[in-house]
């Protein structure tokens, strides 16, 4: 096991398909804090954490309220990608990156220029709004121009149902087909790399001994140790927006 950063940059610089694993630890230098670390968002806001419980969500009205007017003001919607993004996108250029498996749902990966079908959002996103009862389903900013004209708890209007956020809560089903496409991905990259994840929610994290089955090398890159370091072939600490341009930013492989 290796914690060299420019021999991990020699096997990005000669890997044929890598995918990524992004977890909260992506996007905090994005201004969007993580979720269980000292200053995460249901540390300092245990009913932000009630909040992401499908449960809840759908039986009280006044936490529905409250959701809707912390999203008003949320750095989910204003936050814009970082170095570390960026740097992703030199692999697409180059033709190396074969896919993004996002626990992510700020959407910043597709703001930083990638192709949105090398985007796999296994929890879903926030940038639209979904119909509990019908499915309807509209852009995020309408609901929130009509929370700040004054509706605090937007129906659907369509059905007049409940409105949720597109991101995946607890107790939700996961879309099966996006979670397929996430492991075929493992299945068939030579590098995987988790970044900024605690590697312990699943089955997102399965991408990481699924990579490892078929021969592929691990890196995980995260400000603290996982679940599932023993997997790794490297372990990198520090900030993402930092270790992942030194990653990326080598010349591409010379194939002639």
């Amino acid at each position: 096991m290796t914690s060299d950063v420019l021999e991990v940059a020699e096997w990005v610089r000669t890997a044929e398909r890598v995918v990524l694993l992004t977890g909260a630890g992506m996007s905090t230098d994005s201004g969007i804090p993580d979720f269980r670390g000292p200053n995460g968002l249901w540390t300092k806001n245990p009913d932000a954490e009630k909040a992401s419980t499908l449960q809840h969500y759908l039986a009280d009205g006044e936490l529905r309220k409250r959701s809707w007017r912390a999203r008003v003001d949320a750095p989910l919607f204003t936050a814009q990608p970082n170095a570390g993004h960026y740097a992703l996108v030199e692999l697409e250029r180059r033709g190396q990156l074969h896919a993004i498996v996002t626990q992510n749902v700020d959407g910043l990966h597709q703001a930083a220029g990638h192709d949105p079908a090398k985007v796999i959002e296994v929890h879903g996103t926030v940038h639209y709004a979904r119909c509990w009862d019908c499915d309807d389903r509209r852009p995020m900013p309408e609901l929130l121009n009509r929370v700040r004209a004054g509706e605090d708890d937007p129906s659907c209007m369509v059905c007049g149902g409940i409105v949720k956020s597109d991101a995946i809560l607890f107790g939700q089903n996961l879309v099966p087909q996006v979670i397929e496409a996430a492991m075929a991905a493992a299945e068939q990259c030579d590098l995987l790399i988790a970044a900024g994840s605690s590697l312990s929610v699943f089955p997102a994290a399965n991408v990481v001994p699924r990579a490892k089955s078929v021969g592929a090398r691990i890196v995980i890159a995260n400000g603290e140790p996982t679940n599932m370091d023993r997997f790794a072939h490297a372990l990198l600490r520090g900030g993402l927006s930092s270790v992942l341009p030194l990653l990326c930013a080598a010349a591409p492989r010379d194939d002639s």
